[in-house]
């Protein structure tokens, strides 16, 4: 009978892949909070080369899909993603909320 850990564990639908292969290039393209600037710095390939590995390993539909939620948010990118939440800052003042 195996020990339980005194640590309580907590269980993710999608756990990160151990190894950085095509697998966590993958679970790191869909996941929201993860830019393609971090991806390049972690396995070296750029958004070409994830692109070409979303195609190749994902189900059209399902490359379609994340092609279209890719497009529409500014979060992959660093760059677009500061410069909209400067933006959101800058429409909404602290002295317009009180």
């Amino acid at each position: 009978m195996k020990k339980k850990s005194l640590i309580p564990q907590t269980r993710v639908k999608n756990p990160e892949p151990k190894e950085k292969d095509n697998n966590w290039v993958i679970w790191a393209a869909w996941a929201d909070r993860i830019t393609f600037e971090e991806i390049k710095e972690k396995t070296g390939n750029n958004e070409s080369d994830v692109i070409k590995i979303m195609r190749k390993n994902l189900k059209p539909s399902a490359f379609r899909l994340w092609r279209k939620r890719v497009h529409n948010t500014s979060i992959k990118h660093r760059k677009k993603f500061k410069h909209g939440r400067k933006m959101l800052r800058e429409k909404i003042k602290i002295t317009d909320i009180y």
